[in-house]
């Protein structure tokens, strides 16, 4: 049985129900790690807390870190119910996941590819573990570099990233597939850097990667 992750992204929930036939084949395992931007970003600026971004990574104070939790958790049983009775929720930080600390994002960590058991025993089962990106402590994990990390410690045959976009564009257009070296020629801003950044570490792994229609290889 092959093993698909998909990460599905806070923007694209946004727009209307997730269908997760849409990204994997009949009879996948499958693993989904969702983002909450659209809900973190709402619920800061109600807060009145600035969060900017750096390299497309949002820096996370004491004071954000309460409200990103509530978004992910919001935005994890939304997407829970868009599956369906196969979904299993889970806040990472309770599942168990770890990663580095980068203290000059604030509460931010990098994801270390270590699988919890909880997450490999769930695999074992028609479950679909649907992953809020918070590691131990609790730190706030980009929910690309969750994906990507995730994929490569359980060994997934596919990596699905989905946006509100329909793929990567390069001079207007949607590009069909790009090397680790075409994206190291490009100039690049936003949250398309981490996206792709995430996309070659799990490339350079064996993983096949779409970023919507664009097939990201090495």
């Amino acid at each position: 049985m092959s093993l698909t992750v998909v990460k599905c992204g806070g923007a694209a929930l946004a727009k209307g129900p997730f269908v997760l036939e849409r990204y994997v084949e009949p009879g996948d395992s499958v693993v989904v790690v969702h983002g909450a931007g659209t809900r973190i970003s709402a619920a800061l600026v109600a807060a009145g807390i600035e969060a900017p971004f750096v390299g497309g990574r949002r820096v996370t104070t004491a004071a954000a870190l309460p409200l990103v939790r509530e978004a992910f958790r919001q935005e994890n049983a939304a997407l829970c119910a868009d599956i369906g009775p196969r979904a299993h929720g889970l806040m990472g930080d309770e599942l168990g996941l770890q990663a580095r600390h980068v203290p000059e994002l604030g509460h931010v960590g990098m994801l270390l590819p270590i699988v919890p058991p909880v997450l490999s025993g769930l695999l074992g089962r028609d479950t679909v573990p649907v992953i809020a990106p918070l590691a131990r402590g609790p730190l706030n994990v980009n929910a690309d570099d969750a994906a990507a990390v995730l994929a490569v410690a359980l060994g997934a045959d596919r990596l699905v990233f989905v946006s509100d976009v329909p793929g990567v564009f390069v001079a207007g257009e949607v590009v069909s597939d790009l090397t680790e070296g075409d994206i190291s020629a490009l100039e690049l801003s936003g949250g398309i850097v981490p996206k792709l950044q995430a996309a070659v570490v799990a490339a350079r792994q064996g993983v096949h990667v779409t970023v919507g229609a664009t097939a990201v290889t090495i």
